[in-house]
């Protein structure tokens, strides 16, 4: 019987999706094997993501296993993966997707984000969603927010925030859905590249064979086809979760319909555009609507982004 080795992150997010991979992986008729650890960036938790100076913040260590030959697989927040992965690497499936929609948490049920006479904190750590609240309600304040879900829900609790933004597919795997108090339209809120998939990494050392079984039991292909076209997306930024970036594929009758854009860190000017294309074209259009943006002020943008950050 063939047995998958598979390194994950250690939070229980992280080991939630490493299970439902493993689990999948088990109904095909392969054993596997699970070695958890924390990364740079769950272990690095008073410097936001930004500025801990490396692009794989949540993958390097997982990387190294994989390289070694220690692991098989990694199983990743598709969010989380940069857009150009090292020499060797690769993304072989993609899961189904979950629902795409940033979320925001509260204790008061109450909590009400358009009144303007009341000082609303939001927990979070994602620039993305910063330059977005600034944007779509720039009389809330936010508070820089790492850590598990646990985590920042104790953080809240003990009164460092009013509410947290985050995803709804981390929220809803953890059991936390009764506390959304609302959810964020994603015409709005464009989430960030590959929010709600679940990414498989592996090395190029890996087996053909191996690689062959794990990508037929585990890949979504109409995921696939969104990813490929949002990650081409992002490639074209140089970008991963340290920039205001976002881009959402939908598909449809194997058309993509891809919207993306950049704003910037204060939320005073986002770029945004839509195309649509053919499935089988979805690199292509990821990296035409990337050179659109860098065309349109994206670049002068992402200079201004980079110098900010330091």
């Amino acid at each position: 019987m063939t047995t998958v080795q598979i390194g994950s992150r250690k939070s229980k997010l992280a080991m939630w999706q490493t299970e439902t991979v493993a689990g999948m992986l088990n109904e095909a008729g392969m054993e596997t094997t699970v070695s958890s650890m924390e990364t740079k960036g769950d272990m690095i938790l008073d410097v936001s993501i930004a500025k801990i100076g490396s692009k794989g913040v949540f993958t390097e260590e997982l990387e190294q296993q994989l390289q070694s030959g220690a692991t098989d697989i990694a199983v990743h927040s598709a969010k989380d993966m940069q857009s150009i992965l090292p020499p060797g690497f690769g993304l072989i499936a993609f899961t189904a997707r979950e629902k795409v929609n940033d979320v925001l948490l509260a204790l008061d049920t109450e909590l009400n984000l358009d009144d303007q006479e009341t000082t609303i904190r939001i927990g979070t750590s994602s620039v993305r969603r910063i330059a977005l609240l600034k944007h779509y309600y720039p009389h809330v304040q936010t508070v820089d927010m790492r850590g598990n879900l646990q985590t920042r829900i104790q953080k809240m609790r003990d009164g460092a925030c009013d509410a947290l933004m985050l995803a709804y597919a981390g929220v809803k795997r953890m059991g936390y859905a009764e506390m959304i108090v609302k959810v964020f339209p994603e015409d709005e809120f464009v989430p960030p590249v590959g929010q709600g998939c679940i990414a498989i990494e592996s090395s190029d050392q890996l087996s053909a064979e191996k690689t062959a079984m794990i990508r037929a039991c585990l890949n979504n292909a109409d995921s696939e086809s969104c990813l490929l076209a949002e990650r081409a997306y992002l490639r074209k930024l140089e970008g991963g979760c340290s920039i205001p970036a976002f881009g959402l594929a939908v598909l449809e009758n194997d058309i993509l319909t891809l919207t993306v854009g950049l704003a910037s860190l204060d939320g005073t000017t986002i770029l945004r555009k839509t195309e649509q294309g053919p499935r089988k074209d979805a690199e292509q259009l990821g990296a035409r609507l990337g050179d659109y943006i860098l065309e349109n002020g994206g670049r002068e943008m992402l200079a201004e982004i980079r110098r900010s950050q330091g």
